[in-house]
């Protein structure tokens, strides 16, 4: 099913102009990630490389070449984010999930990503899970938006431990 939807993205946009990225988009967000097959699809359809595709997937951060987690954490890695504890709360969030950014934790609940701006400067550093945007995101703060009170699940608690 999967192969099946990635051809008809490729061959209903294939006619645009700069159609790569909008394939490769399009592709991650019916799929959730761009699937190895997926490479040969695009670059066949655009008469390309599949080293041509890799190279895009691989330049662009947005995209992921594996399934990500049930929950995308995005730590925001602005300059306003930063000198308010970014980088305090990019160290938490690594030591409490056990992961770097771009991986995702062993059960595949979470995927940590960074991102360089959520437009919330003004209330630094800012954390995005999923739609919701967080401000004054702390220790504290993180392990609340972590913890799934509906399943008792405790994901992290404030000193990083999970």
């Amino acid at each position: 099913m999967e192969l099946q939807a990635i051809r008809e993205i490729v061959e209903t946009q294939r006619h645009r102009p700069g159609a790569t990225l909008p394939i490769l988009h399009e592709i991650q967000h019916v799929c959730g990630y761009i699937p190895e097959e997926a490479i040969g699809i695009v670059a066949h359809g655009l008469n390309l490389s599949r080293a041509e595709i890799y190279g895009v997937i691989t330049f662009y951060a947005d995209f992921r070449t594996t399934p990500p987690g049930k929950r995308i954490v995005q730590i925001c890695r602005g300059e306003a984010c930063q000198a308010k504890g970014g980088r305090e709360l990019e160290q938490h969030a690594r030591q409490c999930l056990g992961i770097d950014f771009h991986e995702t934790t062993p059960d595949h609940e979470v995927t940590l990503e960074p991102v360089f701006c959520l437009g919330n400067c003004g209330c630094s550093p800012s954390v995005r899970v999923g739609d919701e945007v967080y401000g004054r995101v702390d220790s504290d703060v993180f392990a609340e938006i972590l913890n799934d009170p509906a399943t008792g699940h405790v994901r992290c608690d404030a000193k990083g431990h999970s």
